[in-house]
């Protein structure tokens, strides 16, 4: 009686946190969330604790929105009722946030299973709170290392997720670091794998493939192909890729995503449906043409129509993620503007952006944000001048639409998290704005990546 007094006490506490918030306009949406975990630390364990089929967490470096997003729609797809931290949010803050607008007048989720998203650092928190039932674990990049120091403890962070999950733990076969983590999961705790067919292997991110020159991914595949595969990526064309589900081919299907990565990460989402749903009695054909109908979330590729003319926001956050964006976007028919901020959200060490080949641009029309500088200096070191360097995020995406309408070209900005954030809140309160499905920029746009050559 006394626990549940207090659960609706703190209930009550972040809401009216969150009521405040919105009339003063306020985007501190974790806030609530954080008031209520100082209050009461076993109120997110509480709500969670109490789903049948448990919590799924999904983590690692790069694709964690877009693979919780598609794993998520996929288990919609077959009825399921799942809650998720669709907002970006990733701490745990965020988490109890999110499900403030969603609990029932008791307090509680109406849901069959929680799929969250969690930051590498912060999930360590969160499954000592909530042991997952299932763990999708993707990659293992360097990124913030001004928080993680290096990528080895970057991949003890996630050892601790694979240690803790109760049931059944996702492992991406093509990153070492990743299937290495087979090794600490707990006994009577299934282990699944995700990949890609060796020959797509050098098109797979990894550490060694963008720091060593000749590396043999290949090899590696190989050594790594001992362990069976249960999803595994064979073709990605034009959108259109081919998995098999348990060695059982599947018929191709498009997605609004481009990249072989972002195959990857359907790869994922689809493994872990499979497990949830029970490998031996779901139709993996409608997992995958589930995945047709996902649409990318905020930033990650999504196309704004301003005034006829189409945006399209990429979020970079590390020279992994940087280099594959470049590869499969760059086209001479766009307008380019990049936006680098060096906010905590963003990681303070921008000394990354050395690590990324900028050869790929034809021509860069604008750098913006706190590090506009620094990435200007950065772009001349491989003869690209923009024409402005305009600090100021409103000023720049002004210039740009300007630019755009005397032009009649699309644009694409590339943009560290915090800079996509503020640029998507005033794309969106441009007049004439639409959200537009993910398609080619423009008619004719051809892609250059040297990815989708080796995967063609």
């Amino acid at each position: 009686m006394i626990t549940h007094i207090r659960h609706r006490a703190v209930l009550a506490v972040g809401r009216l946190v969150r009521w405040v918030l919105q009339l003063r306009g306020s985007h501190g949406f974790a806030l609530p969330g954080l008031v209520m975990e100082r209050l009461d630390p076993t109120f997110l364990p509480r709500v969670l604790g109490r789903l049948p089929l448990g919590v799924v967490v999904v983590s690692g470096t790069n694709g964690k929105t877009t693979t919780t997003k598609m794993l998520t729609h996929v288990l919609r797809s077959q009825g399921l009722r799942v809650f998720t931290n669709n907002s970006g949010s990733n701490f745990t803050r965020g988490i109890v946030a999110q499900t403030l607008p969603v609990l029932n007048r008791h307090g509680y989720l109406d849901a069959d299973i929680a799929v969250v998203e969690l930051d590498e650092a912060h999930a360590t928190h969160f499954v000592r709170l909530v042991p997952p039932r299932y763990s999708v674990l993707l990659n293992v990049l360097r990124d913030q290392l001004d928080r993680f120091a290096e990528i080895d403890y970057t991949a003890t962070l996630l050892r601790t997720i694979a240690s803790s999950t109760t049931s059944t733990v996702i492992l991406n076969r093509d990153d070492s670091r990743i299937a290495a983590l087979a090794d600490c999961v707990p006994p009577g705790v299934n282990v699944e794998y995700f990949g890609v067919l060796p020959q797509l292997g050098k098109s797979v991110a990894s550490e060694e493939r963008m720091y060593a020159p000749g590396f043999d991914s290949a090899i590696e595949l190989d050594q790594a192909a001992l362990n069976p595969v249960d999803v595994v990526v064979h073709t990605v064309q034009d959108r259109h890729v081919q998995f098999s589900c348990a060695g059982q081919l599947q018929a191709p299907v498009g997605l609004a995503f481009d990249g072989l990565y972002n195959a990857q990460n359907a790869a994922a989402a689809l493994c872990a449906g499979r497990q949830i749903l029970g490998p031996d009695a779901v139709d993996s054909s409608a997992l995958t043409l589930a995945l047709e109908e996902v649409k990318p979330a905020f930033g990650r590729g999504e196309v704004l129509t301003i005034n006829g003319h189409q945006v399209e926001l990429v979020l970079v956050k590390n020279p992994a993620g940087f280099r594959l964006a470049l590869n499969i976007t760059s086209t001479t028919a766009t307008l380019t503007m990049i936006a680098i901020n060096d906010n905590y959200a963003d990681g303070r060490d921008m000394s990354w952006l050395w690590d990324v080949d900028f050869s790929a641009l034809e021509a860069v029309e604008i750098v913006t944000g706190v590090r506009a500088a620094d990435m200007a200096l950065r772009l001349t070191y491989d003869d690209i001048r923009p024409a402005w360097c305009e600090p100021d995020l409103g000023q720049a995406l002004r210039l740009l639409l300007q630019r755009q309408q005397q032009t009649g070209q699309s644009a694409r900005i590339f943009c560290t998290y915090t800079a996509m954030l503020g640029l998507r809140q005033r794309l969106l309160r441009q007049p004439h704005v639409t959200l537009a499905r993910h398609l080619p920029l423009a008619a004719g746009t051809r892609s250059s990546s040297r990815e989708s050559k080796v995967a063609a």
